[in-house]
């Protein structure tokens, strides 16, 4: 399967286009700056160049399924995140629903689909920003799943994890982001979900096998 991954450039997105290419599919990197490219060349993972602010239309050319996990940052000004996080991610939706792209998951954040009382104060503007961007996602004709990892970590994944559409908060490693990612892609019983990821005692292909 060819699979644009928006974002490749963050922590999860070069974890997965690593991923998608050792399971056998052809991913392509959605990079922004030039230098941004060598990194995947490296490997012989196709890349293109493309920005959320601009027309990105171009790098949707034979694609089958896209994941978007592009993010603002955590020291990024409340405008940006509304740029990238909400408006980006609306942009890349409606753009794959126009090339006929039929698969979608989006990278969320825990507690993005709870009510606005459960969000701290200082977050509100993100959770927002991820709500509004899931939400244009459900209602779109796309194949989509929604998948709301808990608080990140750099760890080395564990392969273990619980995968509900609501779970008590804790931590997930990127690693087992990414890898759940994969394995999600081609399993139709994802789809139309929103579920809520963090690490757990279940490794991840009964987790996935397990989804009704």
């Amino acid at each position: 399967m060819r699979v644009l991954v928006i974002g490749a450039n963050g922590q999860i997105g070069s974890r997965l286009v690593h991923r998608l290419h050792d399971a056998g599919h052809n991913p392509v990197a959605m990079v922004r700056k030039e230098e941004q490219v060598e990194r995947f060349n490296e490997y012989e993972i196709e890349t293109v160049l493309a920005d959320l602010e601009e027309d990105f239309s171009h790098a949707y050319q034979d694609i089958d399924a896209v994941v978007f996990t592009a993010g603002s940052g955590a020291d990024t000004p409340k405008s940006q995140t509304k740029v990238i996080d909400r408006d980006g991610a609306m942009k890349a939706i409606n753009e794959s629903e126009k090339a006929g792209v039929d698969r979608f998951i989006m990278v969320s954040a825990l507690k993005a689909n709870r009510d606005l009382e459960t969000w701290s104060e200082p977050m509100q503007h993100y959770y927002d920003a991820k709500a509004k961007a899931d939400e244009h996602l459900r209602n779109s004709n796309l194949n989509y799943t929604v998948l709301m990892p808990g608080r990140l970590t750099n760890e080395e994944g564990t392969g273990k994890v619980e995968l509900k559409e609501r779970i008590d908060s804790k931590s997930i490693t990127r690693d087992d982001v990414a890898s759940v990612i994969v394995g999600l892609l081609d399993e139709e019983q994802s789809y139309g979900k929103s579920l809520e990821l963090l690490q757990g005692e279940t490794p991840i292909e009964q987790v996935i096998a397990n989804l009704t």
